[in-house]
């Protein structure tokens, strides 16, 4: 025999003072979670009175199916504040569990510096562009052409042996030096003048590491390329260089030399920056220290390049950046660049 109305309602009455005493007893949000799917699923326990409803005579169904909708939507607002109230319960404690004290003592932080090879690459650059040069940039990873091949040092010359390179094929590799710069940039503005330019970058050798060696260093070349660009206007522009970087004492000497890309070739040297010119230990006596290579720029690199050399000249220069950050720092081991050692790095704050 189906349950009559009164007892249906007697039941509904029981749920109701079961689930609000449940749900105010929840002591967590799952808890709560756990009650709604219990009380408010579709297997749950309204649902279950709800199948009853077909059995109630007509008249009785409406009331029945209000009063157990009306209940669903008490315990669904039950069932929501209560996990509102449990979720920002958790909140708070959370918050008071993690709590800083802001009136505590800050922890010092260690000062940064800039890197010593970057304050001397910045420190060119900026002699430079103040002397109307621009900055250009290349590949490091370069074709043998723009390595060499344009820079008069075929594939047979002995000079390719001063410059062990690392192949990557047999016609690329990482450059060993930022001349290919230079020529993409003769190609690129031939026959216009005048072309000022330094060219900044990584270079790469085979070479063994050591105080003095590098396998990967810095390098900064400069050229220069227009009409009537003599010898004399390359050593003026590194006299003004050398005394703008090293103090407005510093001398310089030109040494001959080779070089393919420049005749005539040149070591230029300057006047030790720690004795003065007088000679010391750092200096080896001497009073000079050699700081980079010049010259002018050779014909054949010229034609290469795009630019007729009957009608133009220039010269190119090309220094270590290593090379000057040890001698601006008094560094004696190379290696230290490149260890990112802070307490190092640290040491050059004040330089």
């Amino acid at each position: 025999m189906p349950p009559s109305l009164e007892a249906l309602k007697a039941e509904l009455e029981s749920v109701r003072t079961k689930a609000v005493q449940e749900i105010d007893a929840a002591k967590t949000p799952e808890a709560v979670e756990a009650l709604r799917v219990r009380y408010l699923g579709k297997k749950g326990v309204l649902a279950g009175l709800m199948s009853h409803l077909r059995a109630l005579p007509a008249e009785a169904r409406p009331s029945f199916g209000q009063a157990v909708n009306a209940l669903r939507e008490a315990l669904e607002d039950q069932i929501g504040a209560r996990r509102a109230a449990l979720e920002a319960a958790a909140l708070e404690a959370r918050l008071q569990a993690e709590a800083i004290d802001v009136t505590l003592p800050g922890e010092a932080l260690a000062p940064g510096a800039r890197h010593p090879l970057s304050q001397v690459i910045e420190a060119i650059e900026d002699i430079f562009i103040g002397m109307g040069y621009r900055i250009a940039e290349g590949p490091d990873v370069e074709w043998d052409t723009y390595n060499f091949e344009r820079l008069n040092i075929p594939k047979d010359h002995p000079a390719r042996d001063m410059q062990d390179s690392f192949y990557l094929t047999d016609e690329m590799l990482l450059r060993t030096h930022t001349s290919p710069v230079q020529v993409r940039e003769m190609l690129a503005m031939a026959p216009r003048t005048p072309l000022k330019i330094i060219c900044p970058g990584n270079v790469y050798r085979r070479d063994t590491d050591d105080a003095t060696h590098s396998h990967m260093f810095t390098q900064i070349e400069g050229l220069v390329v227009g009409e009537g660009v003599r010898m004399s206007d390359l050593k003026g522009t590194l006299e003004q260089f050398a005394r703008r970087l090293f103090g407005e004492e510093t001398k310089i000497r030109l040494r001959p030399s080779y070089f393919p890309f420049t005749e005539p070739s040149a070591e230029v040297d300057v006047t030790c920056s720690a004795c003065g010119g007088t000679g010391c230990r750092v200096c080896k006596w001497t009073g000079w220290l050699e700081v980079l290579g010049a010259g002018m720029v050779h014909p054949k690199v010229l034609e290469a390049g795009g630019y007729d050399p009957r009608r133009v000249s220039g010269f190119a220069f090309g220094l270590g950046v290593e090379r000057i950050a040890m001698i601006k720092y008094g560094v004696d081991d190379i290696r230290q660049f490149y260890v990112n050692d802070a307490r190092v790095l640290r040491s050059f704050v004040a330089c």
